[in-house]
C-alpha cells in the first residue's frame, strides 16, 4: 500500500457536487493498493500514521501525533499512486490492484482507521469521480509505502 499523507487545516471530498466527507485539522490520506497488499500492510500503516509526530507542539516543533490532538482523518482511494511512467507518455497502472482486491482492502483500511482514529473520520467512495479540497498545513506532505518500511 502506498499513501500520500498531507497535514491539513481542513479537507473535504465531494461526489456529484455533494460533500460526502469533511474534516477540520488533521490528515488527508490518498491510498493506493496493489495486489500483494494484506491486513499486515493495513495494520502497519494505521499505526505508523496515527503515531507519526508531525503536528507542532507549543514550541513550533513537529513533536505531536494525530492521536495526541484527536486529529481528523480523511481517506481517499488513489490508484494512480501506482502509475508507471517508464514507457511513452501514458502512465500504466498495471501494479494497481483490480477492484476485486482493492475494494475489500480499501474498506478494511477505512474500518481499521475509523476504529483507531481519535477524531472525526471520513472517506471518499471507491471508484467515484471525486473532487478533493484541502488546505495543506505547513505544507507537510509525506509518502509512505508499506513495502518499504524505512
Amino acid at each position: 500500500m502506498r499513501i500520500v499523507l498531507q497535514r491539513v487545516g481542513h479537507a473535504s471530498v465531494s461526489i456529484d457536487g455533494n460533500v460526502k466527507s469533511c474534516i477540520g485539522k488533521g490528515l488527508l490520506l490518498l491510498l493506493g493498493i496493489e495486489a500483494t497488499d494484506t491486513d499486515e500492510d493495513i495494520n502497519w500503516l494505521v499505526k505508523k500514521i496515527l503515531n507519526m509526530r508531525i503536528f507542532e507542539d507549543e514550541n513550533n516543533v513537529m513533536n505531536i501525533s494525530a492521536l495526541d490532538i484527536c486529529a481528523g482523518i480523511l481517506v481517499v482511494s488513489q490508484f494512480t499512486l501506482y502509475a508507471s511512467c517508464k514507457k511513452g507518455n501514458r502512465p500504466s497502472y498495471i501494479r494497481a490492484a483490480g477492484h476485486d482486491i482493492s475494494v475489500p482492502l480499501y474498506n478494511k483500511f477505512c474500518q481499521v482507521m475509523e476504529k483507531e482514529c481519535p477524531g472525526k473520520f471520513g472517506s471518499g467512495e471507491f471508484g467515484a469521480d471525486m473532487k478533493v479540497e484541502l488546505l495543506n498545513d505547513g505544507p507537510v506532505t509525506i509518502f509512505l509505502d508499506s513495502k518499504i518500511k524505512e
